[in-house]
């Protein structure tokens, strides 16, 4: 079974606004709302690949009853905490015209460490050895830096298989429990390494560190460019399929779910990669945070360009 962590889920509002600039009013054309959060996220996207999960999260107030409702009728099954806090509501703006897309993240507040242990003894309770785990996103403010990495702790004493997928602190601490995959993008790698990436070699230097350091999956996201992936010793550069932008937002969280199923059915590394950069491309097609359909991915498949690295 594959379970599925957002501590900090959101409800998604995307906006799209011709022209959109600062120090003025910008008029919406249209405006859509999504369940948001990426563990949520990665949950949608396994469903549309064909693949059952599990969806852990903490909701509150009357947005979060918003985002469950929002999830009725989904083909996966969902855990949710609730406690005396309001879900918080992020704002994505697109602008077709410029071709831009711009976050607005709220930081989630007011949830408490009881509730994040109340989802965690629940979520232990339910793993057995042989299963996957995705923890991802942000934690909600007020809330230790080191709960992925107590997360990860336990969950592989429990016999899972943990994929982080976190940015900043949460992730420079949660790689110290080993996490089995992680997969930040190059931005976040040159963070954690304190460091410029420009090029390809950098980017496969910083991922060999990090799995000398105990970490033996790294996929590295490229954006357009594609991804660098560091499977288990073996090294694969793919690069990216050009498809209409509509929407980045969920196109980490689709590349982190082709990597869970693909592992989940013991596929080849090439056809993980290849599943990774076909489901990436087909996510950013799509509005908001909708999960592209199992058809367009494997339309896209063969687009897909792999070299295995030396």
């Amino acid at each position: 079974m594959i379970y599925t962590v957002t501590l900090n889920p959101a409800l998604d509002k995307t906006a799209v606004i011709p022209h959109f600039a600062a120090d003025r009013v910008n008029r919406i054309r249209d405006l859509r709302t999504d369940p948001g959060g990426k563990g949520i996220n990665v949950s949608r996207v396994l469903e549309s690949l064909g693949m059952k999960s599990t969806a852990f999260a903490l909701l509150g107030g009357s947005t979060g009853r918003t985002l469950e409702a929002l999830l009725k009728g989904v083909r996966f099954d969902c855990e949710f905490i609730f406690g005396d806090f309001e879900t918080r509501t992020n704002l994505k703006i697109r602008d077709p015209e410029e071709y831009t897309n711009t976050d607005i993240n709220e930081p989630g507040s007011g949830i408490t460490e009881d509730k994040v242990r109340e989802l965690m003894q629940k979520l232990t309770d339910r793993v057995r050895p042989g299963d996957s785990a995705v923890i991802s996103g942000s934690i909600p403010a007020g809330i230790s830096k080191d709960t992925y990495r107590s997360m990860i702790l336990e969950l592989h004493d429990a016999g899972a298989e943990v994929f982080l997928d976190a940015d900043g602190e949460a992730l420079a601490r949660g790689i110290l429990a080993h996490p089995d995959f992680i997969k930040p993008n190059r931005e976040e790698l040159e963070h954690l390494c304190g460091r410029n990436l420009p090029a390809d070699r950098d980017v496969l230097g910083a991922a060999l560190n990090l799995n000398k350091s105990g970490i033996p999956n790294v996929i590295v996201s490229l954006g357009g460019d594609g991804a660098l992936f560091l499977l288990k010793g073996e090294v694969y550069r793919a690069g990216g399929v050009s498809v209409p932008v509509r929407s980045t937002v969920g196109a980490g969280d689709s590349m982190a779910a082709a990597a869970v199923f693909s592992t989940s059915l013991h596929r080849k590394n090439e056809d993980l990669v290849r599943l990774c950069i076909a489901a990436s491309a087909a996510s950013v097609e799509c509005e908001g945070t909708e999960p592209a359909d199992m058809e367009r991915i494997k339309e896209l498949l063969p687009k897909v360009q792999v070299r295995r690295l030396e």
